[in-house]
């Protein structure tokens, strides 16, 4: 009992230590980095879309348990009986994305979207599937898409434990808001790595001018790949002594783009591939070993599917030249989002090794040329 009470006690304690370093580091715009042309939503994240929700449940436990849950839930109601447009993108297949050969094939996304780590897919899958089944007017719902990604923590994790239940995902998804969304070392982020320091879960938004639309855009991502690490076109990996065989290759980024424009399943795809095309202005390898992922979905709701065998409204959907702003906020959105992961994540060790934050002050001197 004194040895459980122990580690409870320490795990309390990490998870306050965690929580209370994060709040001292900065984020991207604050450094300076802003990429693009466009301006960032309000918070910067995105939450920015109406109705969208971010919600954490972080597990640090012991000597060994550093990984957690991420979800997104796209809208607000019962998505089951109210379906978004939505598309995935793959750009590396080295990674499960669950229920994406369904999002594919119908063009709809009917569950909120979990992120975690690679053998804990199964459990969110269950999570997803209870929390919709318990929702009003589910009752009699005998078939339900759970759309849950995965990067693999196992170099600070227990991954093989499987630690991630059921119910912490249904937790994460009852807990999410709207709001500021905690960033870093957190969630599904808790034990990745991204360019050879502490990854993590990072969020971004860019809105578009009234005159053109006024339509915001919003990318979360949940990092842990290597290559050469770029910020605002300096190569930072190299000036802080992480090149790239050391940053290592191999490892996923799950992207998730948020939009309220009126898009068809078509062009939210296309809006998805921009979002790991902007992975490539990070610095990413796109390595042999990296799931690289994206998932997209618009909020409009001229595009939104209430009936059985109905489909989104494509005649008030925008396309063509309409779509080229979208794609590029998507790339500044997703860059900026990348480097928010790293600059908001803490140090976190445990007994299979340890992920050091990026150093802040070391990163203001190479930005500024010094």
């Amino acid at each position: 009992m004194k040895i459980r009470l122990a580690a409870r006690y320490l795990s309390i304690t990490l998870m306050v230590l965690f929580a209370g370093a994060q709040t001292n580091r900065p984020r991207a715009s604050e450094l300076g980095l802003t990429p693009g042309e466009y301006a960032p939503g309000p918070l910067n994240a995105i939450t920015d879309i109406a109705g969208v929700r971010v919600g954490h449940v972080t597990l640090i436990e012991g000597d060994d348990v550093r990984t957690g849950v991420t979800a997104i839930v796209p809208a607000e109601g019962n998505l089951f009986q109210n379906k978004l447009a939505g598309a995935v993108f793959v750009g590396n297949a080295f990674g499960k994305l669950a229920g994406s050969t369904q999002v594919e094939e119908l063009g709809t996304i009917e569950t909120p979207i979990v992120l975690t780590n690679t053998l804990s897919v199964g459990a969110a899958m269950e999570g997803v599937i209870a929390y919709t089944l318990a929702q009003p007017g589910n009752e009699r719902v005998a078939s339900v898409n759970a759309l849950v990604g995965e990067t693999n923590d196992g170099g600070l994790n227990d991954i093989r434990g499987m630690h991630v239940k059921r119910g912490h995902v249904v937790e994460a998804i009852s807990k999410a808001a709207g709001g500021a969304v905690a960033e870093g070392s957190v969630g599904a982020g808790t034990g990745t790595r991204c360019f050879g320091w502490k990854g993590g879960i990072g969020t971004a938004s860019r809105v578009m001018d009234a005159r053109t639309g006024g339509y915001r855009l919003g990318v979360l991502v949940q990092t842990n790949f290597g290559g050469h690490l770029t910020m605002g076109g300096v190569p930072v990996g190299r000036e802080l002594g992480r090149a790239a065989a050391s940053a290592g290759g191999d490892g996923s980024c799950m992207i998730v783009v948020a939009t309220d424009a009126p898009l068809t399943a078509r062009d939210l795809k296309r809006l998805a591939a921009r979002a790991v095309f902007g992975l490539a202005r990070t610095g990413s390898s796109y390595s042999n070993g990296s799931g690289d992922f994206a998932i997209a979905f618009s909020t409009a709701p001229a595009t939104r599917v209430r009936q059985p065998g109905s489909r989104p409204a494509s005649d008030e959907a925008l396309g063509g030249d309409a779509l080229s702003p979208l794609f590029e906020m998507a790339l500044e959105a997703t860059e900026e989002a990348v480097y928010n992961s790293l600059l908001q994540a803490t140090t976190v060790q445990s007994r299979f090794g340890r992920a050091e934050a990026i150093p802040i002050e070391r990163l203001r001197g190479v930005l500024k040329g010094k």
